[in-house]
């Protein structure tokens, strides 16, 4: 994941190394959310996700692998 943008909600467009551009929603993933993933549920805390160069990133060290956002993503038609 080159970058990542927060678009609205839960959604946020990520940028792959390939050229692809997807859009993953949060959403239902957050809607049991425990743990690391709980401050996700408050939009404000959301919206600060950023990338490290490799994957997206909160400020509590939550990461996610590449590979399940990019199957997670639906593409983006350029």
């Amino acid at each position: 994941v080159k970058s990542a943008e927060y678009l609205a909600n839960y959604k946020i467009k990520l940028f792959f190394n390939d050229g692809k551009i997807k859009i993953v929603d949060f959403e239902n993933k957050l809607k049991n959310a425990k743990n690391m993933f709980l401050p996700l549920k408050n939009i404000d805390y959301f919206k600060k996700v950023k990338s490290d160069g490799t994957t997206i990133v909160w400020p509590n060290g939550l990461d996610l692998c590449p590979d399940v956002l990019y199957e997670m993503g639906e593409d983006v038609i350029n």
